[in-house]
């Protein structure tokens, strides 16, 4: 068994994490990552409302006695969503474990660490660990540009990144971005980080909650098969490589291009779609390079079984015999 701080400070027998998926992270999926010994996250503002929120904690509840987690991110928009009333609906449910994620999370920190909340802080940039670090985050999530969804603007791959972390974070590391096999996690744990976080490998799963044709078509993908959108415009993420997503990356890239431009293209509601009806080509979809990685659809606990099995097996055997 992998024993890290990440495991002791969550109390999972793996380290390893489900991260955050906006419509991806709900009862069926964290339940079953929970049940299989790693750490469940439900995405608060996947759920429409609080209270919405509140519901789906329950709802979880019902499906595992282990601890499972809830994912916070706050981003910077023109209308955002009430960040305190979710934020309240996670304290009042008694939930033990946040992630958050983005712009400025301090209110939020000093909120759930008030409550004897565990908080993990999700980083693309080791400056941006440290400051969270700061703030009194017990663990941070280093994103390495591999990841799907938001890799910041720096482009640094997990395999510095991972380590420039750990040379300067004092609280338990986990590496996030890239990761899909036990294979990652044994280079994850050498890198100096103390468990993974993976989301696209947790899509192609039998319990995460989307589309049957989403998860097949991560099977069939390779690690090109991703779209770095909205460079231009310095927010940039990376997605499916589908022909809308490559149309949002054109019409971004033309001279004096404006979000307003690929607006249309880029709708929350029609990613939504996308991911509950199989339609690709109607919506965008966050994935990651570790689709190249991707050959099955198993259950999580599976999944999970597989992944440390892996680990395992190259620590105590493949390395350990190049130092005999």
């Amino acid at each position: 068994m992998l024993r890290t701080r990440v495991t002791e400070l969550l109390g999972i027998r793996h380290p390893i994490i489900q991260g955050g998926m906006q419509w991806v992270g709900r009862a069926e999926l964290a339940a079953a990552v929970s049940n299989a010994g790693g750490l469940g996250i439900l995405t608060a503002l996947t759920q429409a409302t609080p209270d919405d929120l509140r519901r789906e904690i329950a709802r979880c509840r019902t499906m595992t006695d282990r601890p499972f987690g809830v994912n916070l991110t706050i981003l910077p928009t023109m209308s955002p969503p009430p960040y305190a009333e979710y934020r309240q609906a996670i304290i009042d449910e008694g939930v033990k474990i946040v992630e958050t994620a983005g712009f400025k999370p301090q209110e939020h920190v000093d909120a759930f660490k008030a409550h004897g909340i565990t908080v993990i802080h999700k980083c693309t940039a080791v400056r941006h660990a440290l400051s969270a670090e700061r703030m009194g985050v017990d663990a941070i999530s280093i994103d390495g540009f591999e990841c799907a969804g938001h890799p910041g603007e720096e482009d640094i791959p997990g395999l510095v990144l991972i380590p420039a972390a750990a040379d300067k974070v004092t609280v338990p590391l986990i590496a996030s971005g890239g990761f899909g096999d036990g294979r990652g996690l044994a280079a994850a744990l050498a890198l100096g980080a103390e468990g993974i976080t993976m989301g696209t490998r947790f899509c192609a799963t039998v319990e995460a909650p989307i589309h049957q044709a989403v998860k097949d078509a991560m099977v069939a993908n390779d690690e090109r098969a991703t779209n770095l959108i909205f460079r231009p415009f310095r927010n940039t993420a990376r997605v499916l490589k589908t022909e809308r997503s490559d149309a949002v990356v054109e019409i971004a890239n033309r001279p004096g291009a404006k979000f307003e431009d690929v607006a249309h293209l880029v709708r929350g509601a029609d990613g939504r779609h996308a991911l509950e009806n199989g339609a690709l080509e109607e919506g965008l979809v966050w994935g990651g390079l570790v689709q190249g990685l991707i050959r099955d659809v198993p259950t999580c606990e599976v999944l999970i079984t597989r992944i440390v099995a892996e680990a395992e097996a190259i620590i105590s055997g493949r390395l350990a015999k190049l130092i005999g």
